[in-house]
């Protein structure tokens, strides 16, 4: 799939501890992408109170593909869209791209389920939270 088949994106500046020794971003990496563009959605969009909320969103899923190495210097495009959204849980769909290229880098999915901050049982997505999701599906 194309960039325009994600509806939100992020850009991602590569750091030179990014690379590994093969001169190319380890894969270890990606997933903190995945983390990251998916967390700056939530917060910024959804209004996940990180800090003092009482529902979090706990990973309990995810998978990459990887397609085409990324190296630093550079910047990802880390295309996020919603791919299933349940009563609890979420499924994003994840792809990056390298800057020079319309095809994915790393195509990959993670999985959300939102539970109590303190009791960590399953609770319904917020309502700002699946308001921000319904718009990126």
């Amino acid at each position: 799939m194309d960039r325009g088949a994600y509806p939100h994106h992020l850009a991602i500046t590569l750091r030179w501890k990014d690379n590994d020794v093969y001169g190319h971003v380890n894969n270890v990496e990606y997933y903190s992408f995945f983390d990251t563009v998916i967390n700056d959605f939530l917060i910024r969009r959804g209004g996940l109170d990180i800090h003092r909320g009482e529902v979090i969103g706990l990973c309990v899923d995810s998978q990459c593909t990887f397609k085409q190495p990324l190296e630093f210097p550079g910047v990802v495009d880390a295309g996020l869209r919603c791919g299933q959204l349940g009563n609890s849980s979420v499924r994003y769909e994840i792809a990056l791209f390298r800057e020079d290229s319309d095809e994915p880098a790393a195509t990959g999915r993670f999985v959300h389920v939102f539970v109590g901050r303190h009791d960590r049982r399953p609770v319904p997505v917020p309502d700002e939270i699946r308001k921000a999701l319904e718009g990126i599906t």
